[in-house]
């Protein structure tokens, strides 16, 4: 049996940066205290000598006195884990400078300092102390940067999941309502069965197809919410009034895809549509303030007072609530033989005129 290894790169930073980070470094030294003394040979041989510590020590902290003692919270394991690798380099250090490099192994000391006494040990530690507090800050800070990232790349996925998981809730709840009255017109052996399944059959390809975008454009959402009222128009009173209105220039304006379905569908579901009284009015109106409202008031049967519940409204203001948070107005009024929803929402266009 072949078996597929997969591995996962838990570096968090590319080893190139890594690179570039010591050999700049390593440079930047070398013409820092070859400036310092006028002897650039000097210099470089004693850099060589203690950088590889620098970097022994650095990798040491980083990727395992840090994990395994501090954020552990071992935090005298830690300490003792730094004083023991500060002791272990300082000893090496010396010695190899005193063996590859010079016999002076302080030659900045003003008084001839000499090796392991107070003042060397003192200002080798702080010198090491300097190259790892860099080093770690560093590495520190685009580990928080990365972590940021990925807790907001986190919440959008998140956000993007619910959000699919409230459009798929609301389809099946579309479809349902539809085929009812689909099958009702079949039971009737209504003529109108046909060019209700062709309607159903538009319909269906926006649902499928179309919606899949987090936005669509608004006259694509208006042309669907037209299907499911001519629809709907089959089960109603002839004389019923049923009109859509748009004020101002849509074109370009984008929508969250069925966010004005559930207010519709419940104008039907308890409204009076059979009788030759029965209203629906729709408005959608692009502001100057840079917001698209929109409008539906339908008759209300008098003894039906349940519009704002079910599946559909519950869905559609979590939607907007993750969407358009604070940005958004919905304002609902119901009166004995009325039903009024109005939806503010900021204009999104796809363009950038």
């Amino acid at each position: 049996m072949n078996q597929k290894k997969t591995t996962h790169n838990t570096r968090t930073i590319p080893r190139k940066y890594h690179i570039v980070f010591w050999l700049g470094y390593f440079s930047f030294n070398v013409l820092r205290w070859g400036s310092y003394f006028d002897d650039y040979w000097y210099s470089l041989k004693s850099n060589l000598v203690e950088f590889p510590l620098h970097i022994l020590l650095v990798y040491a902290n980083l990727y395992y006195f840090i994990p395994k003692f501090l954020i552990q919270k071992k935090y005298k394991r830690y300490i003792v884990s730094i004083v023991g690798s500060l002791t272990a380099l300082y000893i090496v250090r010396t010695a190899l400078t005193y063996l590859l490099v010079t016999k002076n192994i302080w030659p900045e000391a003003a008084a001839g300092q000499e090796a392991f006494s107070l003042n060397h040990i003192i200002a080798v530690t702080l010198g090491e102390f300097y190259v790892l507090a860099v080093a770690t800050a560093i590495k520190l800070t685009i580990d928080w940067v990365q972590q940021r990232q990925r807790i907001e790349n986190l919440k959008k996925e998140q956000l993007k999941s619910e959000l699919n998981f409230l459009k798929a809730q609301i389809q099946p709840h579309f479809f349902f309502n539809t085929l009812n009255n689909l099958y009702a017109l079949t039971l009737e052996k209504s003529n109108q069965a046909p060019s209700v399944v062709l309607k159903l059959s538009d319909i269906m390809q926006y649902v499928i197809y179309d919606i899949a975008a987090p936005k669509v454009p608004l006259l694509k959402e208006i042309e669907y919410l037209q299907n499911y009222i001519d629809l709907e128009r089959f089960r109603c009173h002839e004389n019923a009034t049923i009109e859509c209105s748009i004020d101002g220039d849509v074109t370009g304006v984008e929508v969250p895809p069925m966010i004005f379905l559930p207010y519709l569908e419940n104008s039907f579901k308890h409204g009076n549509k059979y009788s030759d009284d029965f209203y629906i009015y729709i408005s959608f109106e692009k502001t100057s303030e840079k917001q698209l409202v929109f409008r539906i008031t339908n008759s209300l049967h008098p003894s039906d007072h349940s519009s704002t519940a079910g599946i559909g409204n519950n869905n559609t203001q979590r939607r907007l609530d993750l969407l358009y948070g604070n940005e958004h107005t919905l304002t609902i009024n119901s009166s004995t033989n009325s039903f009024e929803v109005s939806l503010k929402l900021p204009l999104t266009l796809n363009d950038t005129k």
